[in-house]
């Protein structure tokens, strides 16, 4: 057998060799199945081998599948920017900026940041606020904007200091208090960050709606958007809402920022927008944070080959649009109760989960050492290797994420299945993921 010269997530890790999709399912090499119980990397929401985007990505290849951007825009491509400019359900329209991957849509957005405020002749608002226990991508730029602790540690010598204040994390409260007696510390202290920098310098703050991998599902608390959203409009501050995991329907709405009806500044999305079937994110950008450029330069400073191109346009137009003729999106907010709460019963019968917590198909379970105090397992354990592995064994598969004070010392995962799970389908995913987690707990014990 010939070595292996792909470069893995991990090198010395034997991985199964994937062959096909169907609906919720994924099947190996062996024949063996798996429920895609975080569809991927909470990509693949309409499910596998769906037959109106296969047709949509053959009619489209009959036609054109590249064209330069600087050189053709193209049909496909103008529909989608104004079908995402529907989906905001803004009273201002909203530009999109095509890209490949959430990482560059998040840059992307911190350049478009900047420059909105270079193009009126403001050179000082250079610095992009964020939180810690935040995840906004691998590329220099967005891995500065992160507050992940782990995923920075590597290159933090070359990386900006832009994670400036503590998450909406209620579970494990920064400071200690329980809401709403807290009056919404967390969001204020976005406050006491900007008047230290000074907001002559701040371009934009960014945030997930709900924090995901680096936290294994946040949910704020009610009022905290709001908060936040009014904090950067009285300072001049652009709002960025890094919709790539949350967007698209995934939380039961639409857009994450839907739950607390904000409108930010800027959007970047990924992930969902082509549920993984093809790779295409993008940057969208507000009337307000556009007509500076528009009537300025005249051109985004930032550009990428694949940009726009119409075959990745064309799937995620058609992705987009089954969502909307299915009525995906209201599924996913009655399914997401469903799950959570047959979720959260798990908490009674398994002494290992501390909080199960989440919105729509997009759902966290934190593990802990001790219920009463919260104490995390040992980096040791590696309790979260063991329950994603364990779980992959029987057929499931989620998501590994990071939890604990600052993301760095805790366990936990998202289960986030594709949005056309079924009832019978999402017992059988508590089932099996029930007994991963109490052959894991006997193994600790």
């Amino acid at each position: 057998m010939k070595r292996s010269l792909l470069i893995k997530p991990m090198m010395n890790d034997m991985y199964p060799t994937a062959t096909h999709g169907d609906g919720i399912y994924l099947y190996d090499d062996t024949g063996k199945r798996y429920i895609d119980g975080s569809s991927g990397a909470v990509t693949a929401s309409i499910g596998h081998r769906v037959p109106e985007i296969i047709e949509a990505m053959h009619e489209q290849a009959k036609k054109i599948s590249f064209v330069y951007r600087s050189q053709f825009t193209s049909e496909p491509a103008e529909k989608l920017a104004r079908k995402l400019n529907e989906l905001v359900d803004a009273n201002q329209d909203y530009w999109s900026f095509f890209v490949n991957s959430g990482s560059e849509a998040t840059e992307t957005a911190m350049k478009i940041a900047i420059q909105h405020w270079q193009e009126q002749g403001d050179f000082r608002k250079h610095k992009i606020l964020s939180r810690w226990v935040s995840y906004h991508g691998i590329t220099l730029g967005a891995l500065s904007m992160s507050g992940h602790v782990k995923r920075r540690e590597r290159f933090v010598p070359i990386l900006e200091d832009f994670p400036s204040v503590s998450p909406p994390y209620c579970y494990r409260c920064p400071f200690k208090q329980i809401y709403p007696d807290c009056q919404l510390f967390c969001a204020n202290e976005l406050e006491t960050a900007i008047t230290r920098i000074g907001a002559e310098h701040i371009a934009a703050f960014i945030a997930e709606p709900i924090i995901g991998a680096a936290g294994g599902v946040i949910v704020p608390p009610k009022g905290y958007y709001q908060q936040l959203s009014d904090i950067c409009e009285r300072n001049n501050i652009l709002f960025i809402a890094d919709e790539v995991m949350t967007g698209i329907g995934r939380t039961g709405k639409m857009l994450g920022m839907d739950h607390w009806g904000i409108k930010p500044d800027i959007i970047a999305l990924g992930k969902g927008m082509s549920a993984g079937y093809t790779a295409i994110a993008a940057s969208l950008a507000s009337e307000k944070v556009m007509k500076p450029i528009l009537l300025g330069s005249g051109s985004i400073m930032s550009g990428h080959t694949y940009s726009a191109n119409p075959q990745s346009a064309a799937v995620a137009l058609a992705v987009l649009e089954y969502i909307e003729t299915n009525r995906l999106v209201e599924k996913v907010e009655e399914s997401g109760v469903y799950l959570l709460q047959k979720l959260q019963e798990l908490k009674n019968r398994v002494d290992i989960i501390g909080d199960v917590r989440g919105k729509g198909l997009m759902i966290g379970v934190e593990f802990v050492a001790d219920h009463k105090t919260k104490q995390p397992f040992s980096a040791k354990a590696d309790i979260t290797s063991k329950v994603v592995e364990k779980a992959r064994d029987k057929g499931l598969l989620i998501y590994p994420a990071s939890a604990g004070n600052e993301g760095a010392n805790g366990d936990a995962v998202i289960i986030s299945p594709p949005f056309v799970i079924t009832k019978p389908e999402m017992d059988q995913l508590v089932d099996i993921f029930k007994e991963t987690l109490l052959e894991v707990q006997h193994d600790l014990s």
